[in-house]
């Protein structure tokens, strides 16, 4: 088959009926990308016989080397089913957990998946990663690769990986479906007799569903296919005395229907071919199935190309395939309304809130009409980078048979002149007029364009239009992820369009589109125009957008939803280039980089360093080369792998480190020693610590006071902290716009969320100690929305509560009930959980209870009064003063001294260290399990659990590993177990490290079993000590420990 012509694609664009909008989802190396090298072999664009080792889609230099997909690609294909005919844009996405931000970057431009299961390893952590087990989508579909290994599986056990895969193959995490409670579910479910299931090996060439094979034995045998398609799977097998299809396989030890008339074909085939090579049986097999074979697959001397060779034309792959997506997936017109209502969804306002015209658009997404007066709405998930010289108008292009014939009458006729004057003696003049006018490639069949060619890399829009027909040259509205299209409406006047654009409106800007592009895998080509429903490249938006956004013609379209990264960048490094001077190029190929990569982050820091952060370790490996290489074009210098700690406090502990009860009087002893130790500093005067933990500290003024107790939150609640800083930050918002005196107009869904928010935290922290302490919350920190507390333990200051938007009957005066200078105390807080003492790393589940706070003003100073906090007369006259004090010295002294007070209330406390965690989950074999073990015990690594993979040699291990041991994990493991074991990890969690990094024997027994120098290794102390090396604080270490010996430069002689 020839491939098709762009022509006929871009006439099958305008149907949207007939699209479909496709993506596939795997793990890593579980054939996705040869899956779909055999789709695009079906179009003709490869050779069939290439597929699998060509990998098409994988168009970079890395991922050929790698082996693995790195970014996602679409392409178009065509397809046709009797008369119909069909177009479906499929995008390859990788498998890596490292790149889960490109899947979702490709499953929101989709309409429906593939996701490939591997029937050897099963469902992998990607696959959990992409799907969402507990919800269920009605446009998902799931093929399932088995491997020829496989093929001697018994049946059983193919029925059971196969309703394994489909529980847990449920649905996209990143969507759409709801109210899904009450519908028939029958249709939901993956398994072969609904269509939806498709048994291949894309290696071999070779996939079905169960309807092929319903088909053709309805025809030998008589029976109806649909009995066929009822009993071809399940717990039926087939009589042969009775001739008739009978329940119960199992239970009477028959072999089902499926191994009778499917598997047992398949094997016999593999058994011919591969495993006996038996030349008459497979000339009889060929012969029987009505297919010509070549002769020279016939005398291949691999049996895999014989194979192949029959299996694709008896069973192609991408017949299978194509046909399954085409029937069971969703077209751009049957999009529900619940998924168009989430889209359209902008922060915590429901749909119903936004303005009627924002809300009419509503139907331009359900109809997906190109039509004059449909608006044009398009959102771009990312930017790509190309190479100028891989666009249409650089690319080098064929001539036309017209221009062949000019060409070649020019040349006869010039080598007419010049044979004409050489004979009158002028070869020199005119070897020289023929230099000047002879174009080059006479001769040829090329031509390339005179345009000059940029070096520099050109970014093209990954986008999708959901309604409208968008053309080259029009002009159109970009709008911000904060773009609110109620201001907008109010601002601008109506009729108003995109070619008017000369208002000022927030997160609002107009752009031309430049040029439209489909995507064909490594190859684009131009168009004029693209319809509704089509996945298609923009260009000319690099300087309009930076990552993601909506586009449209109306300004009362909102931005749609943001993507949802699954993947969280946690791997930092800083970078600076050898040469000075070329620090402009390093910037300017970060901020490349920073557009060309969903995922990746790059920041300045505080101390000038120009960090980049990335999900994991071969995610930071491609971002370093495409700086090095693609955008910066520079020597750099890369730092260590920067890893990020959190600091804690836990509980006093009851044991020793040799697991030996502590008694009351060590405890009380220890905790006098800390206060002898922090009262001979030189802040004694001002810092008072008791038994308790109670710190307080006077500014140095005198004018303030303050008394902190550090707690430490329960493990529950600082997750739950963590989890909902989006609701925590919303809540901030809306009580900042309250304490200003402006009205707030809150969802009934952000209203939920808080409220939910806070009914959880109240059942995390119970007894008598948290007694109505989420009541008391005065702030969170770091940044007010962290997982840190400062709880108002005060009897005399009722301050208003951060969940007053919750209390709508009851109005307070924000401005006459905050006391002067509580900015300053919630100032103090942030930065005291910004930068812990350890190791200035953030805090994590602390909880800073204030429980005095004494201030007076300079008048009272001056008389020696106390200004307490007592008074409603001391109040008043103090309001005055604190307007023109709010910037002054007491306030600057009180943020100073809440922060200290903060920390040494931190270090009176047994402190930790808290390391990020990743989830790693290796498959191996029994012989290298030893060897797996030795790898992450040696890593500081905790193995879960292991299970045998049922059917299978493999054993299946889950352990957790600290991110800081991680790096060159990967590598090590694989060359322990000779790649018979390859990890895949995934950021998972805040562990806190058990070890004090303060630690010193102070019992006898600590003593006895680890001796008067105590020099094991403290993990803890290593890591803090590092971190803290790395940002130029005090170490303390000695350069010569423990010499026992005394040598002198004499002896060395």
């Amino acid at each position: 088959m020839g491939p098709i012509s762009v022509d006929k694609l871009t006439a099958l664009q305008k149907s949207p009926a007939s699209i479909r909008n496709l993506c596939i989802l795997a793990h890593v190396d579980h054939g996705k990308t040869t899956l779909a090298d055999c789709l695009v072999a079906s179009n003709g664009i490869i050779s069939s016989r290439l597929a699998g080792k060509l990998r098409y889609l994988d168009s970079r230099e890395d991922e050929q080397i790698r082996g693995i997909t790195m970014k996602s690609s679409a392409i178009s294909l065509h397809f046709s089913k009797g008369q119909e005919e069909y177009l479906l844009n499929l995008i390859d996405s990788p498998g890596h957990v490292d790149f889960s931000s490109e899947v979702s970057t490709a499953v929101r431009l989709c309409d429906g998946a593939i996701v490939v299961v591997d029937a050897v390893e099963g469902v992998c952590p990607q696959v959990r990663v992409i799907v969402n087990p507990e919800a269920v989508k009605v446009n998902a579909v799931t093929g399932t690769l088995f491997t020829s290994k496989v093929l001697e599986e018994r049946a059983e056990r193919v029925k059971e990986d196969q309703k394994e895969s489909g529980a847990l193959s449920g649905d996209q995490v990143y969507d759409w479906s709801s109210g899904l409670e009450e519908a028939d579910d029958s249709q939901l479910y993956f398994s072969p007799d609904q269509g939806n299931v498709v048994f291949a090996s894309a290696i071999d060439g070779w996939g079905f569903s169960v309807q092929q094979f319903a088909h053709i034995y309805s025809e030998r045998m008589g029976i109806k296919a649909e009995v066929l398609l009822k009993t071809l799977w399940g717990d039926f097998y087939l009589d042969a005395k009775a001739k008739r299809i009978m329940k119960g396989a199992e239970a009477k030890g028959k072999k089902p229907l499926f191994v009778q008339l499917v598997l047992n074909n398949i094997w016999s085939l593999y058994e011919a071919v591969v495993t006996k090579r038996d030349k008459d049986r497979v000339e009889k097999m060929v012969s029987a199935l009505e297919i010509k074979v070549a002769p020279r697959d016939l005398r291949h001397s691999d049996p895999k190309v014989l194979l192949s060779a029959i299996c694709s034309q008896w069973l192609p792959v991408s017949q299978a395939v194509l046909l399954m997506a085409c029937e069971k997936l969703p077209s751009p017109i049957d999009m529900t309304a619940e998924r168009v209502e989430r889209l359209m969804n902008i922060g915590a306002h429901r749909f119903d809130s936004l303005p009627e015209q924002t809300q009419n658009l509503k139907t331009a997404f359900l109809q997906c009409s190109s039509g004059k007066d449909a608006p044009v709405i398009i959102f771009v998930s990312k930017m790509f980078a190309v190479d100028a010289k891989a666009l249409p108008q650089f690319r080098q292009r064929p001539l036309s048979q017209e221009e062949i014939v000019q060409r070649r009458e020019l040349v006869r006729r010039r080598h007419a002149e010049r044979m004409a004057e050489i004979t009158e003696g002028k070869k020199e003049a005119t070897d020289r007029k023929l230099e000047d006018q002879t174009p080059a490639n006479v001769g040829s069949q090329i031509v390339t364009d005179p345009k000059p060619v940029e070096e520099e890399d050109v970014f093209i829009a990954f986008a999708r239009v959901y309604s409208g027909m968008v053309r080259k040259g029009q002009r159109i509205f970009v709008l911000g992820p904060k773009y609110d299209p109620a201001q907008g409406l109010s601002l601008l006047p109506e009729g108003y369009s995109a070619t008017d654009c000369v208002y000022d409106v927030p997160h609002l800007s107009c752009c031309s589109v430049k040029s439209l592009y489909l995507l064909m895998g490594r190859d684009l080509e131009e168009l004029e125009e693209v319809p509704a429903g089509n996945v298609l490249g923009i260009g000319g938006l690099e300087e309009f957008v930076l990552k993601s956004a909506t586009l449209s013609e109306s300004p009362a379209c909102p931005p749609l939803t943001p993507l949802n990264f699954e993947a969280t960048p946690i791997v930092r490094v800083a970078i600076e280039p050898k040469h000075p001077s070329e620090m402009p190029k390093l910037v300017h190929g970060m901020r490349l980089l920073n557009q060309a990569d969903p995922c990746a982050e790059v920041l300045i820091q505080e101390t000038g360093e120009h960090v980049l952060v990335t999900a994991g370790e071969v995610h930071l490996q491609r971002c370093l080369d495409d700086l090095r290489e693609r955008f910066a074009k520079i020597e750099m210098s890369v730092s260590k792998p920067i890893i990020p700690f959190r600091e804690t406090v836990v509980r006093p502990p009851k044991v020793d480190m040799v697991n030996e009860d502590l008694g009351k009087q060590q405890k009380v002893a220890v905790i006098h020693q800390v206060k002898e130790e922090s009262s001979s500093g030189r802040l004694s005067e001002s810092i008072q610590i008791d038994s308790s933990g109670l710190v307080t500290l006077t500014t140095p003024n005198r004018l303030a006071t303050v008394g902190i107790r550090a707690i430490p939150l329960p493990q529950d609640a600082t997750c739950l902290l963590e989890s909902s800083s989006d609701v925590i930050r919303t809540l901030e918002q809306i009580n900042m716009s309250l304490r200003e005196g402006k009205t707030v107009d809150i969802s009934l869904r952000t209203l939920e969320a808080i409220a939910g928010l806070k009914a959880q935290l109240e059942n995390l922290l119970p007894g008598r100690k948290w007694r109505n302490a989420v009541e008391r919350i005065w702030a969170f920190g770091p940044r007010r929305f962290g997982p840190n507390i400062l709880l108002n333990s005060l009897k005399d200051y009722n301050r208003p509560s951060v969940w007053q938007c919750l209390n709508k009957d009851e109005p307070t005066n924000q401005a006459a009930a905050l006391r002067d200078l509580d900015n300053s105390i919630v100032s103090g807080f942030q930065l005291a959980t910004l930068s812990g003492p350890l190791c200035e790393e953030p805090l994590m589940g602390v909880c800073f209870s204030i429980e005095r706070w004494d201030v007076q003003s300079q008048q009272d100073s001056a008389r020696g009064t106390d200004g307490g906090v007592d008074g409603s007369e001391q109040d008043a006259g103090r309001t005055e003063a604190a307007s023109t004090d709010c910037y002054g010295p007491v306030s600057g002294q009180l943020i100073a001294a809440m922060k200290e007070a903060c920390r040494h209330a931190f270090q009176a406390q047994p402190q930790r260290l808290m390391a990020a965690m990743y989830t790693c989950e290796i498959m191996a074999t029994a012989e290298v399990l030893g060897r797996v073990y030795g790898v992450l015990g040696k890593r500081e690594g905790r193995v879960l659990h292991e299970e045998m993979k049922e059917g299978t040699d493999m054993f299946i291990i889950k352990a957790v590993l600290p991110v800081a041991e991680s790096f060159g994990f990967a590598d090590e493991i694989r060359k322990r177990t000779s790649g018979l074991a390859s990890p895949q990890l995934i950021f998972s969690h805040w562990e806190v490290i058990g070890s004090d990094p303060y630690w010193v024997p102070t019992t006898e027994e600590e003593y006895l079993h680890f001796g008067e120098k105590a020099d094991s290794v403290n993990q803890a102390l290593k890591y803090m000590n590092a971190v803290r090396r790395r940002k130029g604080l005090y170490v303390e270490e000695k350069i010569v420990e423990h010499a026992e010996k005394q040598r002198t430069l004499g002896k060395n002689k």
